[in-house]
């Protein structure tokens, strides 16, 4: 098992590339399943997550092409092209599913398409509950039959008929499960209170070109009209706004000056209104930002409270709390999405953060020098703040677990040391 070896306190300068969003490229790959065309996705980026769906389709039949080939910039991605013509069987089994939860996501096209699927209840990080009541009712109200027997969501329906969805609460997967379902479902669906993420903009685009008919993705009500079938389309993967914020942070966090290309800065609008409001100079184009610290200074604290897509991001959260531990004074994070995202406080704590909890808000005392400390990950974004933390403390950090990492970052250690970092990847 790997783990990393940072060596911290050293200042950031140069550019960092980014590649596609790993929550764009899932839901992309699984929207293939609804048509026999090619679908050919660019710019995928090489994660574990990726490569579980990957082993998905092959064990269901389904033809990937170009996922294992090697590409001479890390950053850039690969051209996949998925086929469904020799797909042979409707089951996601948990063998697979329950390494991520998002392989929830064929559930939608393979009921759509085939009028059947059998999925396990799905797996991944435990960073609390993210129920799939939401799905199944969702395909309940679109004539679906649904039941859950050892373990496994049970699916049929002759075909789906249109209806309106009103979400309880907003849900990414969820609203992409129903808005893939629904492109083949007889007549209109329209979903309310639904997710309004670039990465639902990005599944609709696809889809549209699949042949859909969509309106008002992005928005909190999407109207899909059913049609009798898709076809085949290429598509870009959006870049990783995630990703790029964790580098945004990191820079800001270590000092330097670094500038993360390839993104979309209108995606990172609520994480750089919080890093100005900590003192963070930045300047931006139409696909970088840059950014730059003294580091000699401390920052200025902030609040942050996670909220759905445009407000503060809960995938940022763990990132934020570390450059927090470098404020004036103290700084207050209120977690509104997931129960148990702050299991990474115990490990800043290690390394000499003064940080507490109470229920699900975070109090950060700044003017903290952290320590180098063996550390351990405890989820996808845990690991990338726990970086981070290695980054700027004294001496040297020893991060064991970091397979969490790989599920959401490619090359991190590489993107790093080119910037500046002393950071490598060894076997533990």
């Amino acid at each position: 098992m790997d783990k990393l070896i940072i060596k911290g306190r050293n200042k950031l300068y140069g550019k960092v590339s980014i590649g596609g969003a790993k929550n764009a490229a899932l839901p992309a790959m699984a929207a293939a399943i609804l048509t026999s065309g090619d679908v050919r996705l660019s710019k995928v980026p090489h994660l574990a997550d990726v490569t579980t769906m990957v082993a998905l389709f092959e064990n269901m039949g389904i033809s990937t092409t170009g996922y294992g080939g090697t590409t001479t910039d890390a950053t850039s991605g690969r051209s996949v092209t998925i086929n469904t013509s020799r797909m042979n069987t409707y089951e996601a089994p948990y063998k697979l599913v329950k390494t991520m939860r998002a392989s929830i996501l064929v559930l939608g096209p393979l009921v759509a398409r085939y009028g059947r699927a059998r999925v396990s209840l799905p797996g991944g990080c435990a960073i609390g509950s993210r129920p799939v009541d939401l799905h199944i009712k969702a395909l309940a109200s679109l004539g679906a039959d649904v039941s859950i027997e050892h373990g496994y969501i049970n699916v049929t329906a002759k075909r789906l008929t249109g209806a309106k969805i009103v979400f309880d609460t907003t849900t990414v997967t969820g609203t992409e499960n129903i808005m893939m379902a629904a492109t083949l479902a007889r007549g209109t669906t329209i979903i309310e209170n639904a997710a309004k993420e670039p990465e639902i903009s990005s599944l609709a685009e696809q889809l549209v070109n699949m042949g859909a008919r969509i309106n008002g993705a992005g928005t909190d009500l999407i109207e899909i009209q059913g049609v009798d079938q898709l076809h085949g389309c290429s598509m870009d993967i959006i870049p990783d706004r995630i990703e790029a914020g964790t580098y945004l942070i990191a820079a800001a966090a270590a000092g330097g000056e670094v500038e993360v290309t390839g993104c979309n800065p209108r995606h990172l609008d609520a994480l750089l209104f919080k890093l100005n409001e900590a003192g963070i100079e930045y300047s931006e184009t139409a696909d970088s930002v840059m950014v730059r610290r003294n580091r000699d200074t401390w920052l200025k604290s902030a609040n942050i409270k996670t909220q759905p897509y445009p407000n503060f991001p809960t995938d940022l959260q763990a990132q934020f709390m570390v450059l927090l531990t470098q404020g004036d004074d103290t700084g207050i994070i209120t977690e509104t999405i997931f129960e148990n995202r702050l299991m990474h406080v115990a490990e800043l704590r290690r390394m000499g953060a003064d940080i507490t909890v109470e229920n699900n808000v975070a109090i950060v005392r700044g003017k903290t020098r952290l320590m180098g400390a063996p550390i351990m990950a405890t989820d996808l974004r845990a690991s990338a703040s726990l970086v981070i933390a290695g980054l700027i403390a004294d001496n040297v950090t020893e991060i064991s677990r970091i397979y969490h990492l790989d599920r959401g970052y490619e090359g991190m250690e590489e993107k790093l040391s080119k910037i500046g970092a002393q950071i490598e990847r060894v076997k533990a």
